[in-house]
């Protein structure tokens, strides 16, 4: 049995209280400094029971804290009740001294008040703003298991280095239906295996958009739904298979929460890093490889840029989806060996992911469907798609690219398959990734539809063209999107 103060990985002491982003340490520590504040102004004879009682939750809240790891979020409430602290002792220090206490003068304990009141004020603020991402409980049948597995294709150079002997190697992670874990399994940390590579990939991803990692150094602490390596679940024979990239310097954690939804309705989802693209790719033997690709400035060399490197993605699409057959046929041994029905294979992407999933199916015949989550597609939109397709795009205004809906309409009409293209209002770029969990909300950093809604809608969308695609359960496909947004149908022969 292990004794002292709960590590962060345990789970119990950072858990999040759900509307209020903050753990129960962080909240306990809030409310004693506001105790202390307050018992400034209260009568001689019940100021000093509340300083003590602040005092009694602040002190141990403030030590497991500390143990665990403070986020800067608590600092400006630390600072509040220190300021606070000297007024509201003066009371205790008279008692046992027996020598006047020092009081300030009105004049200076009105403003010193308000200060410690601002201060203390900002820790929740900036929790509510900068949280400790919680993930959506998974609305499926199946509890949710994660694992992470890396492949090296031996066929292929790795294009980024100079090195004739380097072979292009990808990182993946799956979540998969699972059985239910035992009461107090630990959930999986988000971003990573380790808090380590967690706290590696969340300083990259800060660096990329130019924020100081310590702005979201509550989201590195973050605990999943899912379990790592929970046996497979009995029940639901062979699972359809969904791949997955992400966006532009994203990385294979950043849709974990409709990873998530997807792998508890009978879904295997597979999601890739892809090295020298993404943030930041920690490998098995312990080397992070960061990002190469950076634009110009300069829109016709940038665009050339962005074909090649999503042609890459692509190809590591491509060679997950091989790799991911040998899995399902034996050939690979692992819990999922012949679980996966890689007869029934989505392909899916977020921004240049999404650019990548519709070249990827317009090469690879063994893609049954298309998801394009709010992605350009960039490089030639031929030859035609041949599988249904569905794009979800953000609502398109004045600032959005010129360029996006015509190019995405071209690709959709030239489809030899029927394709959906669903424009959800409220929604922007980050909409339809993990962002809204752990931003601002910001509308036109992470759209409007809130911390709830944004993961909900983009997953039951999802679910819903999959369920129609892979497993061709019957229904009003286009009646069940138009319940999430503006939808336009592109029958094969529209654009004829």
């Amino acid at each position: 049995m292990r004794h002292g103060v709960p590590r962060p990985e345990d789970g119990r002491v950072t858990e999040i209280i759900a509307g209020l982003y903050l753990s129960p340490p962080e909240f306990l520590a809030l409310l004693g400094a506001v105790a202390l504040v307050v018992a400034r102004w209260l009568p001689p004879a019940t100021r000093p029971r509340v300083t003590i009682a602040a005092g009694a939750v602040l002190v141990p809240s403030a030590i497991v804290l500390g143990a665990v790891g403070i986020r800067w979020q608590m600092l400006p409430v630390l600072a509040g009740a220190a300021v606070a602290a000297p007024f509201a002792l003066s009371p205790l220090l008279r008692r046992r001294t027996g020598r006047p206490a020092w009081r300030a003068r009105r004049w200076l304990a009105v403003p010193g008040t308000v200060a410690c009141v601002g201060l203390i004020a900002t820790g929740p603020v900036a929790a509510w703003a900068f949280p400790v991402p919680v993930f959506p409980e998974p609305s499926g049948r199946f509890a949710v298991g994660t694992r992470v597995v890396q492949w090296t294709d031996p066929r292929r150079p790795e294009s980024f280095t100079a090195d004739p002997h380097d072979r292009r190697t990808v990182v993946v992670q799956l979540w998969y239906p699972a059985r239910k874990s035992p009461a107090g399994a630990p959930r999986a940390p988000y971003l990573g295996r380790t808090e380590h590579e967690a706290r590696t990939v969340s300083d990259a991803l800060a660096r990329q958009v130019g924020l100081p990692g310590f702005l979201v150094d509550g989201v590195p602490r973050a605990r999943t739904r899912a379990v790592f390596d929970a046996p497979v679940a009995d029940a639901g024979g062979r699972f359809p298979v969904v791949l997955f990239s992400p966006g532009s310097g994203g990385v294979r954690t950043q849709n974990t929460a409709w990873a998530e939804e997807l792998a508890s309705h009978g879904y295997v989802v597979a999601a890739l890093d892809h090295p020298y693209d993404s943030a930041a790719v920690v490998l098995a033997d312990g080397r992070t490889i960061r990002s190469e690709t950076v634009s110009t400035g300069d829109r016709e060399e940038d665009e050339r840029l962005a074909a090649g490197w999503t042609a890459v993605r692509a190809a590591d699409l491509g060679f997950v989806l091989t790799q991911l057959d040998r899995l399902g046929g034996g050939e690979i041994t692992g819990p999922l060996t012949g679980r996966l029905d890689t007869g029934r294979v989505a392909v899916t992407g977020h921004s240049m992911g999404g650019a990548a999933a519709l070249l990827a199916a317009r090469r690879d015949r063994r893609f049954d469907a298309v998801v394009d989550l709010d992605g350009y597609p960039h490089g030639p939109v031929s030859p035609a798609l041949r599988q249904p397709a569905l794009a979800l795009t953000q609502a398109i205004t004045s600032g959005t690219d010129p360029r996006y809906l015509p190019r995405l309409t071209e690709a959709l009409e030239l489809s030899t398959a029927t394709s959906y293209r669903l424009t959800v209002p409220g929604a922007a770029h980050l909409t339809f990734m993990d962002g809204p969990l752990y931003l601002p909300p910001v509308p036109s950093l992470v759209g409007s539809l809130g911390r709830t809604e944004s993961p909900h809608v983009v997953a039951a969308a999802t679910l819903a063209f999959l369920d129609a695609t892979l497993r061709h359960e019957p229904g009003d496909l286009a009646g069940v999107l138009s319940a999430y947004g503006d939808l336009s149908v592109h029958h094969p022969d529209d654009g004829r």
